[in-house]
């Protein structure tokens, strides 16, 4: 078998905390990845809600907040599954909170 060469923690995480979420249907566990990706002005109108097959759907502060993301989805999608390993997140849906 052959060896990998060592990960971070920080490589690590964002893959495990994509298993736990989509195992239990709940995407706040995705909340340290989200706010890394979208970066502090935007994690603080928005949060991870839930993850199932592969759908993340996002709470968001309001219908402009839903609109301007839907707009970034094909790049939120491209970042988050950087992070996540790819295929974990295949769409967003964004639901007002």
């Amino acid at each position: 078998m052959a060896r990998r060469d060592p990960q971070t923690l920080d490589q690590l995480l964002p893959r495990v905390l994509a298993r736990l979420a989509e195992q239990s249907g709940k995407g706040r566990a995705l909340a340290p990845v989200w706010n890394a990706t979208v970066g502090p002005h935007i994690s603080k109108h928005s949060r991870p809600h839930s993850l199932e097959g592969g759908t993340l759907v996002v709470t968001v502060a309001s219908a402009e907040w839903a609109h301007t993301l839907s707009r970034q989805q094909s790049s939120l999608l491209e970042q988050l599954n950087s992070r996540l390993g790819a295929g974990s997140v295949s769409a967003l849906v964004f639901r007002l909170d």
